[in-house]
């Protein structure tokens, strides 16, 4: 793998950064226009791609990271002694997909789709990085809302929310249509017998 000296200064400072970093960081570390630091990274991330080494180059929105590939994770999990995380739980998988879909939203509007108080989820999404305050809304009470981070990109594959998974409409099933509700005319009905 031939990496030019530009490449190669990517290449170190994206490892030395272990997070994401901006192309326009990049691009003011290294005294180059944007493009040419964008350029630079494609052209890393392609050098990367050829399998010499197990890192790859992983683009997320306007940001670039070094990444591991694949299937080291165990063995750099054992060398390190990291414990995994505690998965998500269903709540806050709910609250995400809600942000993630509706994004800037707030509080009321995540509690008024789950039906429950949510404050405790949010406030445990934000402080796991997964969620971050997006401003105020210019409504009653200028509510703060919510939208999902670079974070949230990373730990579930994403390069832009663009790659979302379409929402699939709810399937009618045979009960619901079998279960009709009683209108006023029915219940009259019902008390004459």
């Amino acid at each position: 793998m031939n990496l030019t000296d530009t490449q190669k200064k990517i290449f170190a400072i994206l490892f030395a950064a272990g997070e994401p970093l901006e192309t326009d960081r990049l691009a003011e570390a290294l005294a180059v226009s944007h493009a040419e630091a964008a350029e630079q990274c494609t052209l890393l991330q392609q050098a990367l791609a050829g399998g010499e080494l197990p890192l790859e180059l992983r683009r997320l929105e306007n940001s670039w990271q070094l990444c591991t590939l694949t299937g080291y994770d165990t063995v750099i999990r054992t060398a390190l002694e990291l414990r995994s995380n505690t998965p998500l739980s269903n709540a806050a998988m709910e609250v995400l997909a809600v942000v993630a879909y509706n994004q800037p939203v707030t509080r009321g509007f995540i509690e008024q789709v789950r039906g429950v108080d949510s404050s405790s989820v949010v406030a445990s999404l934000e402080e796991k990085g997964l969620i971050e305050e997006a401003g105020r809304m210019e409504l009653p009470g200028r509510p703060i809302a919510f939208r999902t981070t670079a974070a949230f990109l990373r730990c579930f594959g994403l390069s832009d929310l663009s790659e979302l998974p379409d929402l699939q409409p709810p399937e009618d099933t045979e009960d619901a249509d079998a279960e009709e509700q009683l209108g006023f005319d029915d219940l009259a009905a019902e008390e004459e017998k």
